[in-house]
C-alpha cells in the first residue's frame, strides 16, 4: 500500500514538473514572437512576416492548455531569481531581434522533446515549428539587411591603417551606415581579427560590415555580407555558402559588368572607378558617363566608386548618383567624424531634392 502511495506520488510529481516545463516554455516562446512581430509590423511594416509571426503564436496557443496553465507555480520557481547582465541591455534592436529569435528557438526545442513524453503529436508538431522559426530567421536579417542597404548612402572601404579600428569608430559616431573590411596583404588571422572586431564594432553602431573577396571570413566574423571583384567566385555559388540572408556585392566598370552583375543576383553593384584611383592602380576611370548609365539602367542598389572624395562629390550628384563609397576620404581624413557628417549631409540633401523618385 505504501509503495503503491510512493509510486503515486512519484508519478504526481513528474507530472506537475513536465506540465510546468511545458507551460513555462510556451509562455516563452510566444511573448519572443510577440517582440518579434512588433517590429515585423510597426518597423519593417511587413504584413507577410508579420502574419507569419502570429499564425506561430496562435499555433502554440493551442498547446497551451488549461491544465498546463494551472500547474504554474511562480512563486516557487528558482528559474525567477536568476538573471544574467547582458540580460539589462541591448545595443541595437537586431540585437533585440536576434535574442528573441533564439530564445524561440530554444524553447521551441524543449517543447519538442518534453512534448514526446505530453502527446506523441506534440514533439512532431513544435519539430515543425522550430524550422519555420530558422526560415522566419532568415527571412527577418535579410528584410533587415536589404533594408538597410537600400537606405544606405555612404559606404566606406577600409585600407590598412594602424589606426584603423579608431577610423571606422571615429566615421560610424558620424552617421558610417556600411563598412567594407578590404586588406589584401595581411596574415589570413590578423584579417580574421580585424573582421570579427570590426563586425562587432559596427554591429554595436547599427551599421553594416561587409568583408571584401572571403567569403570565409565573412562567415567567421558574422559579417552582413562580401564583396566580390570581377575575377572572385560566381556569385550563384557565393549565394550557395552564404545563404539567402547576407548580401553579395559587385564590382563594376562598365555596362556588360553591371547587366552580367545584375543577372547573377548581385544584391548591389560598385559602379567606377569614376575617377583614377591608386586603389585601383593601372586601371582606367570608367567616369560620370557610366554613372549616367547605372542611373538609366541599375536596379539594385548601386554606389558610385573611385576618386571621390569632398571635392568631387556635386560632380558626382549632378550626374544622378546618390550613393557613393570611398576610401582615402575618410581613411586618410584628419577628422574622420566631421568628413563623414559632411558626406551624409550632402547625400541626404541631394536625395530629398530627388523625391519622389523611386529609391532602389
Amino acid at each position: 500500500m505504501a509503495e503503491t502511495y510512493s509510486q503515486n506520488s512519484q508519478s504526481k510529481f513528474v507530472q506537475s514538473a513536465l506540465w510546468r516545463i511545458l507551460d513555462a516554455n510556451l509562455d516563452r516562446a510566444r511573448e519572443g514572437l510577440r517582440v518579434i512581430e512588433e517590429w515585423c509590423r510597426f518597423g519593417l511594416n511587413d504584413a507577410r512576416l508579420t502574419a507569419e509571426c502570429k499564425t506561430l503564436r496562435q499555433e502554440l496557443a493551442q498547446w497551451h492548455t488549461a491544465e498546463l496553465r494551472a500547474a504554474r507555480d511562480t512563486p516557487a520557481d528558482p528559474g525567477t531569481a536568476l538573471t544574467h547582465p547582458q540580460e539589462a541591455q541591448r545595443t541595437s534592436l537586431q540585437q533585440v531581434l536576434q535574442t528573441n529569435l533564439c530564445r524561440v528557438e530554444e524553447a521551441l526545442r524543449v517543447l519538442e522533446e518534453y512534448g514526446k513524453v505530453y502527446a506523441p503529436q506534440m514533439g512532431a508538431t513544435l519539430k515543425q515549428m522550430r524550422y519555420r522559426v530558422y526560415t522566419l530567421e532568415s527571412r527577418l536579417l535579410a528584410h533587415d539587411r536589404h533594408n538597410q542597404l537600400r537606405q544606405a548612402q555612404l559606404y566606406l572601404v577600409t585600407s590598412p591603417s594602424e589606426q584603423l579600428f579608431e577610423v571606422v569608430e571615429a566615421a560610424l559616431q558620424g552617421g558610417l551606415p556600411l563598412v567594407q573590411y578590404r586588406d589584401k596583404t595581411a596574415d589570413d588571422h590578423i584579417r580574421l581579427h580585424n573582421a570579427v572586431k570590426l563586425s562587432q564594432l559596427c554591429h554595436r553602431y547599427g551599421a553594416l560590415f561587409i568583408v571584401n573577396d572571403r567569403i570565409d571570413l565573412a562567415l567567421a566574423a558574422d559579417a552582413d555580407g562580401v564583396h566580390l571583384g570581377q575575377q572572385d567566385i560566381p556569385i550563384s555559388l557565393a549565394r550557395q555558402l552564404l545563404g539567402h540572408q547576407r548580401l553579395i556585392g559587385r564590382s563594376t566598370t562598365n555596362p556588360d559588368e553591371m547587366h552580367r552583375a545584375l543577372q547573377e543576383g548581385a544584391d548591389y553593384i560598385g559602379v567606377g572607378p569614376v575617377y583614377e584611383t591608386p586603389t585601383k592602380a593601372g586601371k582606367a576611370a570608367a567616369g560620370l558617363e557610366y554613372v549616367r548609365y547605372a542611373v538609366e539602367h541599375a536596379t539594385v542598389p548601386w554606389f558610385a566608386i573611385g576618386g571621390i572624395d569632398t571635392d568631387n562629390l556635386h560632380e558626382v550628384l549632378n550626374a544622378g548618383g546618390e550613393r557613393v563609397a570611398v576610401v582615402r576620404s575618410i581613411m586618410q581624413a584628419e577628422q574622420p567624424t566631421l568628413v563623414t557628417q559632411y558626406f551624409v549631409s550632402q547625400l541626404s540633401t541631394a536625395r530629398q531634392s530627388l523625391m519622389p523618385r523611386k529609391v532602389q
